[in-house]
């Protein structure tokens, strides 16, 4: 096998009509993530956990029946109360890791909304993963928090 790694980064900036509090706590309440940070609807879907402090750890995986898992495993490096989550995360297809990935959440006030900032920077392992789609793929958990936070 070829090995290989590319490195990109992608930033990803969404106007949500939630109070910060609200846009923070989605993230921060582990039953609130798990209703929105999930994978496809038709997919097979695992127990989403998460430990919500500095050193905690977030883990969930899941996958089209009877196909491959994708796995999702995340440390929590940094937290300011309602401003800001860092996390470094690893994604791999079954056994084999296809990326790790350092993610900034940043959640400011912007009118009666937030404005939420999302900033990538990854290391994409031996072809199986890039850029542009881990992107398109943050991008529809956005749009699920969106919708969750519209309920």
């Amino acid at each position: 096998m070829q090995r290989s790694v590319s490195h990109a980064t992608f930033v990803i900036e969404r106007a949500y009509k939630a109070a910060p509090a609200k846009v923070f706590a989605a993230f921060a309440d582990p039953k609130s993530k798990a209703q929105w940070f999930v994978g496809p609807e038709n997919w097979q879907k695992s127990d989403h956990t998460l430990d919500f402090r500095v050193g905690g750890k977030e883990s969930v995986s899941g996958g089209p029946p009877g196909g491959v898992v994708h796995y999702y495993n995340a440390t929590i490096r940094d937290i300011v109360e309602g401003e800001r989550i860092v996390t470094s995360y690893e994604m791999r297809l079954d056994e084999t890791r296809i990326s790790v990935s350092l993610g900034t959440t940043e959640i400011k006030p912007d009118g009666a909304g937030s404005k939420l900032t999302y900033t990538e920077q990854g290391a994409f392992l031996d072809g199986y993963d890039d850029a542009g789609s881990r992107e398109r793929g943050t991008q529809e958990l956005f749009d699920q928090l969106e919708r969750h936070l519209a309920r």
